[in-house]
């Protein structure tokens, strides 16, 4: 009886384990860091484009998280004399299914939210004046899959998946609007994301 006791508490420790980082009541931080500099042939300065946007979510049932991420994006574009600033936010639900004992797909559905501004940048790369805002609002699902070394730490991958995307512009000077929707499906496993999520 005592075997079979310790058993069945060994058999749970492995269950707690596995599951440890997607429980009821943890918490995920992650997010993403992006940067590119492009040189076109012949122009002075170099486009250039940064983006940062932290996320936290909550797990408020089992293997069910919710979130949000906040952020920056900052887009100068010297061979389109223009520059894109915008704040982001981009809310989330990601859902879990165990694999193994350290393996998980999960489903994201986000919506990404970008609230900006265009400003005029000459051939030289100086900034000018403000001329239109933008606001961008989109849904996406993605998959992917989670290896969890540690308990802690989520190492992911996945392909950004189904998305729509409205963008719109208007013009501060002209009062004109123009729209933009797009919708696609990119599921490209020869260039797939790779992350780092923090489980708490």
């Amino acid at each position: 009886m005592k075997k079979l006791l310790l058993s069945l508490v060994a058999v749970a420790g492995l269950v707690y384990s596995a599951n440890a980082q997607t429980e009821k009541g943890k918490v995920i931080l992650g997010g993403n860091v992006g940067f590119n500099s492009t040189k076109v042939e012949g122009a002075a300065k170099s486009d250039f484009n940064f983006s940062v946007v932290p996320s936290v979510g909550y797990f408020v049932s089992n293997n069910f998280a919710i979130g949000t991420g906040v952020g920056y994006t900052y887009d100068k574009q010297v061979s389109a004399k223009n520059l894109n600033q915008a704040f982001k936010v981009a809310p989330f639900g990601r859902y879990y299914i165990g694999l193994s004992d350290q393996f998980k797909f999960f489903g994201q559905l986000s919506v990404p939210l970008a609230f900006g501004n265009n400003k005029v940048v000459d051939a030289q790369g100086n900034v000018g004046d403000k001329y239109a805002t933008t606001t961008s609002i989109g849904v996406n699902i993605a998959p992917g899959f989670a290896f969890f070394p540690t308990k802690r730490i989520g190492i992911e991958v996945s392909v950004n998946g189904l998305g729509y995307e409205n963008y719109q512009v208007k013009n501060e000077v002209t009062g004109a609007k123009a729209t933009s929707n797009s919708f696609g499906l990119e599921a490209d496993t020869f260039a797939p994301k790779l992350g780092v999520q923090f489980h708490f």
